[in-house]
């Protein structure tokens, strides 16, 4: 009996314990938050921590609950391997750009431990691809690799693309969901494209990838305010969930400008996105808060500050900035967006208060934590902007 009684009382400890050790880690995490005074220290430890999570990336909950996650952990519903593409893909990518700017054996180091373990001898992915996820994670890796040496995954990855081509000649962010466009499909696939295209003289993948920017920003913005809804049904048109959702903004945002940014200065289309890119950069400049940051929804003042809109969103703003019309309130706003970043960043380096994992459209998370997707493009903004990052000798062009 006693045996019993023991077992049991493990159990439960056990169970409490899974609950209660990450608010504890968080909350411990949390004190002396945002206490960097030197921008290079703080850049320093901003690198190191995206360093730690390559190889080593935190898992992303998918559901906001707190109490008895244990359950979620059994039935595998606690995370998804999806949502760790775009975190790892993150990472890469600001990782890769400071490597323009700053040699880092460190950093190289990682980077290939990271593709011996994803992609096979032959440049394949290692695990079959489901979800278009994946394709930010092989422009991050198109981004590091100059010889093409994983270009069978890129062809795998293009071939997953364009399984998911609707009838409108645009691509699902899922089979299951026929009807609708995610303005995430935006980030996800679109500089992808137009970096594979370019690179390999596939004109109809630059093709997709211009109709998937062009048919959102007419059918799935608010046509006065010119800010994303989260989705839109190409059937009826209705624009679905919410209009001003902070991390869609996101979404759009960088796949926008990096898609820009892909395109030769002679492609035809060069001039009609810059156009986007400067429409959009008025709307969000509008929308920036007193001090730097964009809330969650970003339509509203009172909502929560959220790290990954504004991670985003500044990384935009530095390539939005090249363009001499909109260049200085654009590197102002990038400035202060930044300064806010540093101001949630804790002790050992991780940037804090970024909303959790979109449950459903118009179903949001309420939690704000880490994410290694806003480490990364909040390091891509900082290489970027930052004059302590460029001082080396090292030339950095887009």
């Amino acid at each position: 009996m006693i045996y019993i009684t023991m077992i049991i009382l493990l159990i439960v400890l056990t169970i409490v314990l899974s609950d209660i050790v990450p608010l504890l880690k968080t909350w411990v995490s949390r004190v002396h938050i945002g206490r960097y005074e030197n921008e290079e220290i703080w850049i320093q430890a901003i690198v190191n921590k995206s360093i730690k999570w390559l190889n080593n990336t935190p898992k992303i909950k998918v559901t906001d609950n707190t109490r008895l996650t244990i359950i979620e952990r059994i039935k595998g519903n606690y995370s998804k391997n999806a949502i760790q593409h775009w975190q790892q893909a993150a990472l890469l990518l600001g990782l890769n750009d400071y490597l323009k700017v700053k040699s880092d054996n460190n950093i190289k180091i990682e980077i290939n431990k990271f593709l011996k373990s994803n992609f096979n001898k032959d440049g394949s992915w290692k695990e079959k691809l489901k979800f278009i996820d994946c394709a930010i994670l092989s422009y991050a890796v198109m981004n590091y690799d100059k010889v093409d040496k994983y270009k069978v995954s890129y062809d795998e990855t293009y071939s997953l693309i364009r399984e998911l081509i609707g009838s409108d000649e645009t691509v699902k962010y899922r089979k299951s969901m026929e009807d609708y466009r995610y303005v995430d499909t935006i980030g996800f696939i679109c500089p992808f494209l137009i970096k594979y295209g370019v690179r390999f003289n596939y004109e109809e993948a630059i093709e997709l990838a211009i109709n998937q920017i062009k048919d959102y920003y007419k059918y799935g913005f608010d046509n006065e305010n010119i800010i994303p809804f989260h989705a839109y049904d190409i059937k009826n048109k209705y624009k679905l969930g919410l209009c001003g959702w902070g991390r869609g903004l996101g979404w759009f945002a960088i796949g926008v400008i990096d898609s820009w940014r892909e395109l030769p200065e002679n492609n035809k289309y060069k001039k009609e996105i810059e156009e986007i890119v400067v429409t959009f950069s008025k709307s969000i400049l509008k929308l920036q808060l007193n001090n730097g940051a964009w809330g969650w929804t970003v339509t509203r003042k009172e909502t929560r500050i959220d790290s990954s809109t504004t991670a985003t969103l500044a990384y935009f703003l530095t390539y939005a900035s090249i363009i001499k019309d909109i260049e200085k309130e654009c590197k102002l706003a990038c400035d202060k967006a930044i300064k806010y970043l540093m101001s949630v960043t804790r002790r050992d380096g991780t940037i804090d208060f970024s909303q959790g994992d979109t449950k459903d459209i118009g179903v949001y998370s309420m939690l704000f934590d880490k994410l290694p997707f806003t480490q990364g493009f909040a390091l891509r903004a900082i290489v970027k902007a930052s004059k302590e990052v460029n001082k080396s000798e090292i030339e950095y062009s887009i």
